[in-house]
Parts: C-alpha cells; structure tokens; sequence
C-alpha cells in the first residue's frame, strides 16, 4: 500500500493534535508543517518525532508553502479557536460562526500561497467555522475541498446515547448533519444499535423521551465548550478525526463518513452521509430523514448560506 506526502498549515492545538494522531494512525509516508511563526512549527515538529521511531515510519519537517507540492492531501488548521474569539457562550446563536470573518481573513494570507504550491491536493478545513472556510476555500480554485463538518459531532452523539445504553460507542449508529455549529441536525429517526431504534432500546416515551433527547443534543451542541472551559482547546478529538478522513482519502477506502462538502441542492458546504475516496468525496448519500429533521436540515443550510454571504466581497474574490 502506498503512503504518500501530507501538508499541515497551523502548528497551534489542532494542527500539533492532527499531526500526532496522523502519525500515529500511520497515515502518510512524508508530512509537512507550515506555521505562520517558523520556530513554532519546528518545535511541534521535533517534540513528535522524538517519539515517532515508535510509529509506522514517517518523515516529518516543518517547511514553507513551496514545501508543500506534491502532497496529496493538505489540512488548514490556521486561525483564531472559540476561546480567543469569544465563541464560548452557550446562548450565542451563532456559535462558531463567530469566527467567521477574523479566520476567513487568515485563510485570505494561506490559500494564493497553498494554490500556487499545490493546486490539485485535497484540502480538509478544520478550523472553525471549517463549512463556510471550505466554500472560501472553494473559490481560490481548488476543487477538492472537504469541511470536517459533523464528523465529531456525530461520535459525540454516539458516545452519549451508548453512556446512556450502556453499550460500546462503536456499536452504535447516530448521525449529526448539517452544520458544525449551533444549527446541526441530529437523525434521531435513524439512530440505532444492531438495527434497533435508540429510542426504543431505551423504552422512554412522551415528555421523558423528549426532555432525553434535549438533553442530548444540549450535550453534543456544546461540547467544544465544556472541553475548553476545562482545558483551553477542544483539539484532540479533531486531531484524531482529521486522520481518520486523510486515512479515508489516501487509501482510497470509499468509507462513509458524515463530514462537509460542497452540497449543489442545499448551495452550500454542509455535512451528509458522504463517501471518501482519493479525490475527497465521490459520493453524497441522502438518507432518510423525518419531516422535522429535513426541515431541520434545510435550516442549517439556510444558517450557513447566510453566514458566508456576509464575508466581505474581497474575503472570496
């Protein structure tokens, strides 16, 4: 099996958690640290691979852009996190989207110089808000452009319904759609373990079922706040997912995946059932959904087609 190069543009909590989880799943054969302060880059870099002759055999360096060419796959974990940005109050509507307009000015410095290295590579955004930062990203020309989108949303839901089941995470089936953000859709009419709804399995009904489920989803929502009130950084869960979706691309695998791509019905970078091949997402699946939940949908892409419509023109020329 072929490994190949990898780049990572930010050497703050994401990008270092990225780096030594894709290190460790042995993901990449070469990879690539750019950092807007060079020093940083080459000290994430060293302290990871003092421990990386325990790990599948990789080469790492801090670089520039021009470092970059040839790499198949390209993470951005650049920018302002919730904490500095003031993104952590519950009651904020907009959530990450906060960040919006301070990262996509960030992003404004990184993609003419990643576009002129490597022009071809998939792109996977992490930095919040990663779906509406994909659809900018989409229009400095790249077309492989993925958002990490629900991805960590959805083994949020699942890790709580199996604490509450008192079953393996793994066994169960539960998906976040839409948004990485306050608007995300939960598929509570799918969610399952062996083929048996959740909601069945826990025998709840009426006014405890629904008190349940807004517990759950209050829960998911907001957990990037509960990890950064407790440890400044919500980074190594998506450390751990970013490697997961560059494993899915570089080998090929055709795995499904909740994550954000461009979706043409909804106009808008959003998360869906997708599958993952060497070019980013190859296929949308579209799955079932109740009337709540794909009214539910269509207000998140309302929320992220609004979002990006208030970058300035210049942010996405």
């Amino acid at each position: 099996m072929m490994r190949q190069k990898i780049g990572i543009i930010g050497a703050g909590a994401v990008g270092s958690a990225a780096l030594l989880s894709t290190v460790l799943r042995g993901v990449a054969s070469e990879i690539v640290v750019v950092n807007r302060d060079p020093k940083r880059a080459r000290g994430v870099v060293a302290d990871v691979q003092y421990g990386a002759a325990l790990s599948p055999a990789v080469t790492m360096r801090a670089g520039n852009y021009p470092d970059l060419e040839g790499a198949a796959l390209v993470m951005i974990a650049a920018g302002t996190n919730e904490m500095a940005g003031g993104a952590t109050d519950r009651t904020d509507p907009a959530g990450r989207l906060r960040l919006l307009e301070g990262n996509a000015r960030v992003y404004q410095q990184i993609l003419p110089s990643l576009a002129s290295a490597t022009p071809d590579a998939v792109i996977l955004v992490l930095t919040d808000p990663p779906d509406p930062l994909a659809d900018l990203v989409r229009t400095f020309g790249f077309k492989h452009v993925l958002s990490s989108g629900t991805l960590l949303d959805s083994l949020r839901f699942r890790c709580h319904l199996a604490s509450h089941l008192n079953v393996d995470a793994a066994s169960v089936e539960a998906n976040v759609l839409g948004e990485h953000g306050t608007s995300q859709t939960f598929l509570w009419s799918s969610a399952s373990i062996s083929g048996v709804p959740v909601l069945d399995a826990l025998k709840l009904s009426g006014d405890m079922r629904d008190s349940f489920c807004r517990q759950i989803e209050h829960d998911v929502r907001f957990a990037n706040i509960e990890i950064i009130e407790g440890n400044k950084a919500s980074q190594f869960g998506i450390g751990m997912i970013s490697a997961r979706i560059a494993e899915a691309v570089l080998r090929d695998e055709r795995a499904v995946l909740p994550i954000g791509s461009y979706n043409h019905q909804y106009g808008v970078t959003l998360s869906m059932p997708s599958v993952l091949g060497r070019t980013g997402v190859v296929q949308v699946l579209e799955p079932s959904m109740s009337a709540d939940e794909r009214r539910a949908l269509s207000l998140s892409a309302d929320t992220l087609r609004k979002a990006f419509a208030t970058l300035s023109p210049n942010a996405h020329d």
